[in-house]
């Protein structure tokens, strides 16, 4: 049997390549949008992709499953359990708890798993090869759980409801999910675990960053598994979830419905400053991919800060508006890799890019800076300056462990949605946890228009350090 794993660091996404040699077939378990990757293990390997699967209608980012099906003719396996609202409207072989299919000598077998959505499967991994002496004998050697089971964490049930506007499916999700792991538990120790995701995905809040483990490790470690009350089960799991993207919502409704299915992936040219201009004039968004500290130093007027790093991705999702193009200021030999991450989540419409603002400001255009403050100066403005609006932009479960005195708590990628909380008359300070995304938040209310924004070097990390007064945040008065 051929194995492999394909991996994405922006999404801690995981999708597997599962071959069998003797017949050259192959499958592909939740595929990434940019199909290259399985196209060259299948041809370095001598495999045809004949089969392709997902283990549930994904909502962070989104799948390859069409596009590779396009490109080798592979059939689509999917759910067809968790009643009529969750099934997949493009044609598909239909899967359900029990179901079975062959992959050349390898067998399928089809767990429903609902927990973290209701038609979630995990997939149960057979080489009956190694048992063609006895077939009655043949056990299971490993199963793909999706966003059933991570390594340390399960998927959270609440997605459906923060993120995509399913009313009352959080606790009905938890106590599916508390009955999908007690038959989880049944399974044999030895047998090995396939998680969707790893360590900085946002569909769970404690994934491990070992890519594999086995039931019997899970069984030992995994906090969820060793919760044998469901009512605590309930509580537990529910609370402490991060701040679901906003993204997530379009991504679970283009996953599930018929959609546009990328021919190729998106090659921008390279834009003169004439073309920037015309860009800028037209509305087109400008993503400064720089790091913040050059960023900070100059930038394009109205141009949005989201930095080439791991978070990349994801904070574009929060930040960029879906089928309105955007301009990328990026070096060139990052663009290609740029646009990958940014059609893993659907965002196709990448206009065109520039190296750095170097041109554009050699032929005498204006520039902006972004004002930056320690720590110790931020605190004595708090101390002096009454016309000002702190702003904490962090994630609600970092500020419940402490927030500086008097400020406004907003998670950054809600600041398009909750504009009109913040006075444009008075000075802006804001801070998040180390300084990366109070500078994407500070770029976009400078892009919204307001006049007086600092960012805090360092932020509440820098702040703590620096042995500076931390309040008790208060939920009745903050709003996350």
């Amino acid at each position: 049997m051929f194995f492999r794993l394909v991996y994405d660091k922006g999404l801690a996404q995981a999708s597997y390549v599962i071959g069998c040699q003797a017949t050259g077939e192959a499958l592909v378990i939740d595929a990434k949008r940019d199909t290259d990757a399985y196209l060259q293990i299948a041809a370095e390997e001598k495999l045809r992709i004949t089969h392709i699967a997902e283990t549930h209608i994904h909502a962070d980012f989104l799948t390859g499953s069409r596009e590779l099906a396009r490109q080798t003719g592979a059939e689509l396996y999917l759910s067809n359990e968790g009643g009529a609202e969750w099934q997949y409207s493009v044609p598909h072989i239909a899967l359900r708890d029990g179901s079975s299919f062959m992959v050349g000598n390898i067998k399928i077998d089809v767990w429903h798993t609902p927990g973290h959505t209701p038609e979630h499967i995990s997939f149960l991994i057979t080489d009956t090869k190694t048992f063609e002496n006895d077939p009655r004998s043949a056990k299971p050697m490993m199963m793909a759980t999706g966003d059933f089971v991570f390594v340390g964490d399960v998927g959270r049930p609440d997605l459906l409801e923060r993120a995509a506007g399913y009313k009352d499916t959080m606790e009905q999700g938890a106590r599916q999910m508390f009955r999908s792991l007690q038959r989880f538990k049944t399974l044999p120790d030895y047998l090995q675990v396939l998680p969707g995701h790893g360590a900085g995905s946002a569909c769970g809040k404690a994934l491990g960053a070992v890519p594999f483990s086995s039931v019997g490790y899970e069984k030992l470690t995994n906090w969820a598994l060793r919760i044998e009350n469901e009512e605590e089960f309930v509580e537990e799991i529910l609370k402490g979830q991060p701040e679901p993207p906003v993204y997530f919502a379009t991504m679970k409704a283009m996953n599930k419905s018929e959609r546009r299915v990328l021919q190729a992936l998106p090659k921008p040219r390279r834009y003169s400053v004439d073309d920037l201009k015309k860009a800028i004039r037209e509305g087109v968004t400008i993503v400064d991919t720089r790091g913040k500290t050059s960023f900070a130093g100059g930038h394009i007027p109205g141009s949005l800060n989201i930095q080439d790093n791991g978070s990349f991705t994801t904070w574009a999702g929060w930040m960029l508006e879906y089928n309105k193009p955007f301009v990328l200021v990026a070096p060139e030999h990052r663009v290609e890799e740029l646009v990958r991450s940014l059609v893993r989540i659907g965002l196709d419409d990448v206009a065109g890019f520039v190296p750095d603002i170097e041109e554009w400001s050699y032929a005498g255009n204006e520039t902006a800076v972004l004002e930056q403050v320690n720590v110790r100066d931020a605190h004595q403005m708090l101390l002096l300056t009454s016309n000002m609006e702190l702003l904490d932009v962090r994630a609600t479960s970092e500020v419940e462990k402490g927030i500086i005195g008097g400020a406004k708590h907003i998670h950054a990628g809600f600041l398009p949605r909750r504009l009109e909380e913040i006075p444009k008359n008075r000075t802006v300070v804001v801070y998040c946890a180390g300084g990366d995304r109070s500078s994407i938040a500070s770029s976009f209310l400078q892009q919204q228009g307001f006049k007086h924004v600092v960012n805090v070097i360092g932020g509440f990390n820098a702040w703590r350090e620096a042995d500076l007064p931390v309040a008790k945040y208060e939920t009745s008065a903050q709003v996350a």
